[in-house]
C-alpha cells in the first residue's frame, strides 16, 4: 500500500492547501501555451514543478504520437514517451537523457513531477534530478548523465520559446502534444529546489500532497495557477503571460490534485475489429462517429455507498441506429477482454443500460426494461443534456433529460446492490455504437460555454448544466472522503 500511495496522489486526503483549477490539454485541438523571454536568465540552475493527470495512455514509446510533452524550451524538454517519463537536452555532444524504467499510466491519478537542473554540480549524476511524488527517480532504462558538462548553459531560461504541452522545436504535426490536465506549474529561475518546496508527505497516509510554494521565481520563472478562465496563460508570479494557442475558457477545469474527479478510464473493446481511440478532451468525450463498432468506457472512480450525480450530452444521432448508447453502471466483477461487450449479452455482466436494450441481470438479458421503468430515446435524444442520479445506498438509479425526470424514479439496479454490499465497487459505464458522446462528472465540462455549466452540488463542487438532485454529489475525492 505504501508503494501505491507514494506512486500517485488521488486527491483523497485533506491537504490544508487547495488547488482550485487545472487546465485541460488535447492534442487533437493542438492546444498549448508559449512564451519567449526577452532576456536570458540563469541557464545553469533552475527547477521545474508541475502536477499532471494523463487521460490518453499509449502502449509504445519513441514514436510520433506517443510523446506527450509537458514542458519544453528549445532543445530541452520533459515528456511522457509511451508511459515512461523522459527528460532530455539535445545539442550536439551535450546530449543529456534520462528515461525512467517505471511506467506512469494511471489515468485516475495526479502525478507531481519535479525536474531540477544544476550544471554547476561537480558530480555528473547530480546535475539533473527527476522526482515523482516527492521521491527521486534512480532507475532508468536509459541514462547519459555524463553528456552534460559542468557549468553548461541549457536552453531553459534562454531567449527561446518556452512551451507547456508541446515540443517547441516542432510544428504541431510532430510536437508530441499533451493529453490530460496540468495544474500548479512553477519554473524557478536560478535555484535548485527539492520537491519539499512544493509538496509534503501526509503524516497519516504517507500520500504526497501539494503545499504552497513560498519562494521567488527568479528572472524568467513563472507560476501558472489557471484561476483566470479568460486568461489561462496568466503568470501569477507577475511575469509575462503565456500566449494561448487553441486554449479557451472551456479548458479550465476543477479537476485538481486536491480534488480529483472521475473521468473516462478503462476502455473495453466491444466488437470484432480492433479497438478504437481513447477517450478525448480530458477523458470526457467518446469520439466514435463513423466507427461501426461498440466501444465502452468505465469511469475512473467506483463506489459502494453514497449518492452521486453526473451528466452526459448527445450531440447527434445516427439515423440508421437510433440511440444505441448504453449508459448506466458496471461492476468490476467481470471485465470482458477478448469478447464483445455488447448490450444484452453475457459478455457485459451487471450493466444497467439506458437505450434500446434491456437491463442486464447477472450477465443475462432479463427482459426487465419496461418493468424496471428504464427510459429509451431514439434520435430525439440529440441535443439534450441527460443526468444520472445513482443512489448506491439504496441500489437505485434515476435518469433526467434537460432536468426533467424520464422513466421511473429510483429504478432498481438488481444484482449490483448485492455486489456493493459484498464490497464490489460499481463504476459509471458508457457504451456507444457509431456515435459520439460527451460526459460530465463535474471536473471538466468543455462542450459548451462555461456559463452554461455554473451549477454545483451542495458542497460547491463540480460544474454542471443542472444542479444535482438534493442529497446527490459530484463524483470527486473530496465528496468521497465525506460520503464514500
Amino acid at each position: 500500500m505504501e508503494t501505491l500511495q507514494r506512486t500517485a496522489n488521488r486527491g483523497s486526503i485533506s491537504t490544508g492547501y487547495d488547488i482550485d483549477n487545472s487546465c485541460k490539454f488535447e492534442s487533437d485541438n493542438s492546444e498549448y501555451l508559449s512564451r519567449t523571454p526577452s532576456s536570458a536568465g540563469n541557464r545553469k540552475t533552475w527547477t521545474f514543478s508541475a502536477w499532471v493527470k494523463r487521460t490518453e495512455i499509449t502502449a509504445t514509446s519513441n514514436s510520433t504520437g506517443n510523446q506527450n510533452m509537458v514542458f519544453s524550451a528549445g532543445d530541452t524538454y520533459l515528456q511522457f514517451d509511451g508511459n515512461a517519463i523522459w527528460i532530455n537536452h539535445r545539442a550536439g555532444s551535450e546530449n543529456f537523457f534520462l528515461a525512467t524504467n517505471r511506467l506512469f499510466r494511471d489515468t485516475s491519478a495526479w502525478y507531481h513531477i519535479v525536474w531540477q537542473l544544476d550544471t554547476t554540480d561537480g558530480t555528473a549524476a547530480d546535475r539533473a534530478k527527476l522526482y515523482i511524488n516527492g521521491v527521486r527517480e534512480t532507475s532508468f532504462q536509459n541514462s547519459t548523465y555524463e553528456n552534460m558538462s559542468q557549468n553548461y548553459d541549457a536552453a531553459v531560461n534562454n531567449t527561446v520559446e518556452h512551451e507547456i504541452g508541446k515540443y517547441s522545436l516542432h510544428d504541431t504535426t510532430y510536437a508530441g502534444m499533451f493529453n490530460g490536465y496540468m495544474a500548479e506549474i512553477h519554473l524557478v529561475d536560478g535555484t535548485a529546489l527539492t520537491p519539499t518546496s512544493f509538496g509534503e508527505f501526509d503524516g497519516d497516509s504517507g500520500i504526497w500532497k501539494p503545499k504552497a510554494y513560498a519562494g521567488s521565481h527568479g528572472t524568467n520563472g513563472f507560476y501558472l495557477d489557471f484561476k483566470d478562465a479568460a486568461n489561462l496563460g496568466n503568470d501569477a508570479s507577475g511575469g509575462t503571460d503565456f500566449a494561448e494557442t487553441n486554449i479557451a475558457s472551456a479548458d479550465q477545469a476543477t479537476d485538481t490534485p486536491t480534488n480529483n474527479f472521475c473521468t473516462l478510464g478503462l476502455q473495453v473493446r466491444a466488437g470484432t475489429s480492433n479497438e478504437v481511440g481513447p477517450a478525448k478532451e480530458g477523458g470526457t468525450y467518446m469520439k466514435q462517429d463513423g466507427v461501426n463498432q461498440f466501444i465502452g468506457f468505465f469511469g475512473t472512480i467506483g463506489v459502494t455507498q453514497g449518492k452521486w450525480y453526473w451528466e452526459f450530452y448527445v450531440p447527434s444521432r445516427s439515423a440508421s441506429y437510433g440511440l444505441l448508447d448504453y449508459i448506466g453502471l458496471h461492476s468490476m466483477k467481470t471485465i470482458p477482454i477478448s469478447g464483445a461487450a455488447t448490450g444484452g449479452t453475457s459478455q457485459c455482466n451487471y450493466v444497467l443500460h439506458y437505450g434500446d436494450y434491456n437491463a442486464t441481470v447477472s450477465g443475462t438479458n432479463s427482459g426487465q426494461n419496461t418493468a424496471a421503468g428504464l427510459p429509451s430515446y431514439g434520435t430525439a435524444g440529440a441535443g439534450k443534456t441527460f443526468g444520472l442520479a445513482f443512489n448506491a445506498d439504496d441500489g437505485q438509479i434515476t435518469f433526467y433529460a434537460n432536468n426533467t425526470r424520464i422513466g421511473n424514479a429510483g429504478i432498481d439496479i438488481f444484482d449490483l446492490h448485492d455486489d456493493m454490499g459484498a464490497g464490489t465497487f460499481v463504476l459509471p459505464f458508457f457504451q456507444v455504437y457509431d456515435n459520439n458522446l460527451y460526459v460530465n462528472f463535474g471536473g471538466c465540462s468543455f462542450w459548451a460555454s462555461p456559463s452554461d455549466y455554473d451549477e454545483t452540488d451542495a458542497n460547491g463542487y463540480g460544474s454542471f448544466a443542472y444542479a444535482p438532485p438534493s442529497g446527490y454529489y459530484a463524483l470527486c475525492t473530496k465528496n468521497l472522503a465525506e460520503f464514500g
